[in-house]
């Protein structure tokens, strides 16, 4: 699937999410993808999600020079129970020093009455 193109009112984050508690969605992971946070931490607040919108993930080269393609990010578009719309990620490999954090907040749609 492909990634959708951001909107004027995407504000873009790039910050770890906390997910809370044992709050994952089982579906997911029983066909092998990393299960969704049904509820997550960010900025002090905690966030329920409503409905996934949209999934997709992002491959990139194998790193030891074979050829194969590798599932980088899991990618889901998602609108909260207060009805904010955002984009979170799963990193597949943790980044250097940041061994828990493999959850991250991409983007935060605003609406219009936001401003």
């Amino acid at each position: 699937m492909t990634k959708r193109q951001p909107s004027d009112s995407d504000e873009f984050v790039s910050e770890v999410i906390a997910p809370a508690g044992s709050s994952f969605h089982v579906q997911s992971m029983s066909m092998g993808e990393p299960g969704l946070p049904a509820r997550f931490r960010w900025c002090d607040a905690e966030y329920e999600v409503a409905s996934v919108i949209e999934k997709w993930r992002t491959t990139g080269d194998c790193r030891h020079g074979s050829g194969e393609q590798y599932v980088r990010r899991h990618w889901s578009r998602i609108e909260t129970t207060d009805g904010a719309r955002m984009t979170i990620y799963f990193d597949r490999q943790a980044r250097p020093g940041q061994n828990k954090k493999r959850w991250w907040l991409a983007s935060v749609s605003r609406s219009p009455e936001d401003g």
